[in-house]
C-alpha cells in the first residue's frame, strides 16, 4: 500500500471510535509480528494460535520482516478484516505508536507483547522481566570468568524495550565488578545469528582481549559463539545469551561452550496471556497494566527440561 506513516496516523487520529466487542463476539484476532525467521516469536505465535484454536478463535498473522513500514501497512490491512482484538509486537522503535492508534481509532483492544511502543501503550504490556533476569545472566558470565575480564555486548534492535531493558540490568551487573571492563557495544538490526557472527568477529579483532560476551538474544549469542569457535578460542571466552530459543537450549545442553548461559522465557505461555488479555479487554474487564512472567536462568544443567517441553 502506498499511503505515508503520516497519512495512516492523521487517519487514526481522526477516525470515529467503535464500543468494544463482547467476549462472545471474539471470533479472530490479528498478530502482527516483527520477524518470524526469530524461533522467539515463532514461540509466541504458537502460544497465540494452540490457545486460540482451543476457543474456536481465528488468528491473522501478519510479519513485517523487521521493517517499521511493512507492518505499519499490514496493520491498515487487519483493521478491514473485521478482527475484534490486536496483539502486537512493533518491528522497531519508530513509528511504533502507530499501529495502535489505527487500532484504537477503530474500537479494537490493543494487546503489547515483548515490546510497549512509547507514547501509545496498548491496554496492557506482556513480557519477560528482562532487567533482572539479564543482570543474572551477565553476572552468571562474570562469575564464571572470576570477577574479571574484558567485555563486550551485542545489542538487539536499539531503542526497542527488550534492548533498553537488557543493556540496564546487564550494565548493573558490569559495574558491580571493578574487574570487569566494558570495551565494545554495537546494534544488531533483526537479532539473527548471522549479524552476532559478523558483529563478534569484527569485535574480537578489535579487541582481541574480549573474554566475554553478551548477547542480548540467542540468536545473537549462537552467532558469536560460531565466531569464537571459528577464532579458535573457545576456552578463553565465555558468552551469555537471553531468550531461550531451541536451537539455543539445544546448545547449551551439551555443555561444551563457549555459549553457556541464557534467560529461558515462557514465550508459548506469553501467547495465551495475549488471548486471555484480548477477550477480557473486549469484554470490558480490567486487565493488569503490566503482566511480567519471569525469565529462567538456564545453563546445560538444567537446559535439558526446557528442551523437552518449551514454557
Amino acid at each position: 500500500m502506498k499511503t505515508t506513516l503520516k497519512a495512516l496516523l492523521a487517519t487514526a487520529v481522526l477516525a470515529a471510535t467503535t464500543g468494544p466487542a463482547l467476549a462472545e463476539d471474539v471470533k479472530k484476532i490479528g498478530l502482527a509480528v516483527p520477524n518470524l525467521q526469530a524461533d522467539f516469536f515463532n514461540q509466541i505465535k504458537l502460544g497465540v494460535e494452540g490457545y486460540a484454536g482451543s476457543k474456536g478463535i481465528e488468528v491473522i498473522v501478519v510479519d513485517a520482516k523487521n521493517d517499521t513500514a511493512t507492518q505499519v501497512s499490514q496493520v491498515q490491512d487487519l483493521m478491514t478484516q473485521g478482527i475484534d482484538a490486536f496483539i502486537y509486537i512493533p518491528a522497531g522503535a519508530a513509528a511504533a505508536a502507530v499501529p495502535t492508534r489505527l487500532a484504537r481509532a477503530e474500537g479494537i483492544p490493543v494487546i503489547n507483547v515483548d515490546r510497549t511502543p512509547e507514547g501509545a501503550p496498548g491496554d496492557t504490556f506482556i513480557a519477560g522481566e528482562s532487567v533482572e533476569s539479564a543482570y543474572a545472566v551477565c553476572d552468571h558470565i562474570i562469575r564464571l570468568k572470576g570477577g574479571e575480564g574484558k567485555m563486550a555486548i551485542i545489542h538487539g534492535q536499539k531503542g526497542t524495550t527488550p534492548e533498553v531493558d537488557r543493556f540496564k540490568g546487564c550494565k548493573r551487573a558490569i559495574d558491580e565488578n571493578p574487574g570487569v571492563e566494558l570495551v565494545a557495544q554495537q546494534w544488531s538490526q533483526q537479532w539473527s545469528p548471522d549479524e552476532g557472527f559478523s558483529i563478534a568477529q569484527n569485535m574480537l579483532q578489535a579487541h582481541p582481549e574480549i573474554t566475554l560476551i553478551f548477547g542480548q538474544a540467542d540468536g545473537l549469542a549462537m552467532g558469536a559463539a560460531k565466531a569464537v569457535e571459528v577464532a579458535g578460542i573457545s576456552g578463553e571466552v565465555i558468552i551469555g545469551g537471553y531468550d531461550g530459543d531451541v536451537a539455543a537450549l539445544e546448545y547449551l545442553s551439551e555443555c561444551k561452550g563457549p555459549f553457556w548461559v541464557t534467560a529461558t522465557q515462557s514465550t508459548q505461555r506469553m501467547g495465551v496471556l495475549a488471548v486471555d488479555s484480548a477477550i477480557a479487554v473486549a469484554a470490558g474487564k480490567k486487565v493488569p497494566e503490566r503482566q511480567i512472567p519471569d525469565a529462567v536462568l538456564t545453563t546445560c544443567a538444567n537446559s535439558p527440561k526446557f528442551v523437552a517441553k518449551h514454557p
